[in-house]
């Protein structure tokens, strides 16, 4: 028997289940660095962003700031990411010459995942998706029932 799900219609939905989809694939393909897709987020951010501080990553990739401790210690304590007093309360976020390395080869594990699913969708899919998504990550921003 084959059930059906009234959700199938729906845009939340089908974007949550394409994201788990995505986020499965995205894991297997950094396994072998043992960074969960946050920690190379986080990596990926303080490389473009030296000497930036931990509340602009947080923000910068909506993480919460009891939720980036974890990830900032966890990278320290596997010496891809140092950290020094900027001003009396906060601290400036580099990247080690590992965490650089490390960086450099997650960003190609990256690149790698994002072709499949370019290569799914074709060209002309992938633009429009590209279009559209950040106007719904925007809607965060703006009241949508106004």
């Amino acid at each position: 028997m084959t059930l059906t799900n009234s959700l199938e219609s729906r845009l939340g939905y089908q974007l949550r289940r394409a994201s788990a989809v995505m986020m499965a694939d995205l894991g297997r393909e950094l396994a072998e660095l043992d960074l969960r897709p946050a920690e190379v987020t986080t990596l990926l951010v303080i490389a473009d962003n030296p000497d930036c501080s931990q509340t602009e990553v947080g923000q910068a990739l909506a993480i919460k700031r009891a939720n980036m401790v974890p990830i900032i210690s966890r990278l320290m304590d596997r010496g891809l990411v140092d950290r020094r007093r900027l001003d009396g309360r906060s601290h400036a976020l580099t990247l080690t010459d590992q965490g650089r390395k490390i960086a450099d080869d997650a960003l190609a594990r990256i690149d790698r995942h994002e072709a499949r699913f370019a290569e799914l969708l074709g060209r002309p899919d992938s633009e429009v998706l590209f279009r559209c998504l950040p106007v719904i990550r925007a809607a965060r921003d703006v009241e949508l029932d106004a």
